[in-house]
């Protein structure tokens, strides 16, 4: 564990690495209050909520861990990343979900006016997501809409659109790694907006998919319960959430043996 004081954040946070890889210590109001302030002086940010199963990739993909190492805000989505935090003696650190922070996002951009982009999934699976959320925030300026399905020949026109319309954030759903290389990627050109990768995110917004109950989130079963409705994702969670915390709680042991050395 590396315990770091990033200056860029909030007085009130710290930045701690998990197997090298950055979490910000953050509750929800500080996060939205963050995110915001970026997107109200239209300043680049990129968001991050981080789970197991994109560190255990980030160490595989040097290119993948080096975006995640660098993002502006990195919070704790994954209740793996909770259970890592606590091995660390780091509790009382709420679970921020993803699909939250954003929601609590829109909600802001929905009171403040601030432009909005959406990128990703299937074209009516977008389409239906941006109705939804233009029902339960009819303040919401959305100017850009792109689904997902294109090639990286097609990006330079999609840039060029996003870039024309100036969203103030854009939501992108991709799925990992490919929404985090597309952020990395064009971060340069689109220096005016805060992004933030948000996975199966629209599927939920479009009544596609149904979030977890209640109890399922509160305990932080969400991925169970999905597991569940969607037994084809057990062969992808279940060799990487043990090996995770595995991993980490070796590094924990070598961490106690070292200072016992010294």
């Amino acid at each position: 564990m590396k315990l770091i004081v990033d200056n860029t954040l909030a007085p009130q946070q710290n930045r701690l690495e998990i197997l090298n890889f950055p979490v910000d210590l953050i509750k929800m109001d500080e996060a939205v209050c963050f995110v915001e302030n970026k997107i109200a002086n239209r300043k680049f940010c990129h968001v991050v909520t981080i789970n197991p199963e994109m560190i255990m990739n980030g160490r595989k993909n040097i290119e993948l861990g080096n975006i995640l190492k660098q993002a502006d805000l990195i919070v704790p989505d994954g209740i793996g990343v909770i259970i890592a935090l606590k091995y660390y003696g780091i509790k009382n650190i709420p679970r921020l979900p993803g699909i939250e922070l954003s929601l609590n996002l829109l909600k802001k951009c929905s009171e403040k006016k601030y432009k909005i982009g959406f990128l990703g999934a299937q074209k009516d699976v977008m389409e239906e997501a941006c109705n939804n959320i233009k029902s339960k925030y009819p303040g919401v300026e959305i100017v850009f809409k792109q689904d997902g399905y294109f090639t990286e020949k097609d990006e330079s026109v999609i840039i060029e659109e996003i870039i024309k319309a100036q969203p103030q954030i854009l939501f992108v759903a991709l799925g990992v790694p490919k929404q985090e290389l597309f952020i990395n990627r064009h971060k340069n050109l689109l220096s005016f907006a805060t992004m933030i990768g948000v996975g199966g995110s629209f599927d939920v917004w479009a009544e596609k998919v149904k979030r977890a109950p209640v109890f399922f989130r509160k305990f932080g079963l969400e991925w169970l319960y999905r597991t569940i409705k969607q037994p084809a994702r057990f062969k992808r969670i279940f060799p990487v959430l043990p090996v995770f915390l595995i991993k980490v709680l070796l590094h924990k042991l070598s961490m106690r043996k070292d200072k016992k050395d010294d």
